[in-house]
């Protein structure tokens, strides 16, 4: 299926909590992202589904405080958009209890039904507990689980650590979704 870009579909920035505005990536925007993704996924490769990506290629999100002198951006989400829905690659809050990957996940959300698509979906490890929780909170449903899969992608990208830092061995991908009403243009 052909990717779809959506960046110039979207309305202006979401604001969430009156300090923070969720607006979508720009070209001054890419040294940071690439910088964030590399610190907080061990470098802009991910993968899943068995094949890698460059996430720092990808359409992304940027979640930015606005109640300081000098706006800061706090949270980032890399996406896909193709026929099958919106695929959420990475999500990052810099600032963790603070309404920002909440306030990502809904601006995602926003360019799902935008795009005309009925899903929202991503991919997550057996690990990741804390996301797990997160993800079903929000209204996300788990539909696969893929066994080995982070096993798998371990000869991809062998920086993927055997156990998670809390603890729990890292073997399996657990893909998550949330069915959204696609908002479809209306023939008069």
């Amino acid at each position: 299926m052909r990717a779809v870009s959506v960046l110039g579909h979207l309305p202006g920035p979401m604001w969430h909590r009156r300090v923070m505005m969720i607006r979508s990536a720009a070209a001054p925007d890419r040294e940071w992202i690439v910088s964030t993704l590399s610190q907080r996924w061990g470098s802009t490769t991910i993968v899943t589904r068995d094949r890698l990506r460059d996430a720092a290629a990808l359409e992304a999100l940027i979640a930015v405080d606005t109640s300081l002198d000098t706006p800061e951006r706090v949270g980032l989400l890399t996406y896909q958009v193709d026929g099958d829905g919106v695929e959420v690659v990475t999500i990052d809050a810099l600032r963790r209890r603070s309404g920002i990957g909440t306030a990502l996940l809904a601006r995602v959300i926003q360019v799902a039904e935008g795009s005309g698509v009925a899903r929202v979906w991503l991919i997550t490890t057996n690990d990741n507990l804390r996301a797990i929780r997160f993800y079903q909170r929000r209204g996300f449903r788990i539909t696969a689980v893929d066994p080995g899969a982070a096993d798998r992608a371990r000869l991809l990208k062998p920086s993927i650590p055997l156990v998670a830092d809390n603890g729990v061995a890292l073997h399996d991908e657990l893909e998550l979704e949330l069915i959204v009403s696609p908002v479809r243009d209306v023939q008069i």
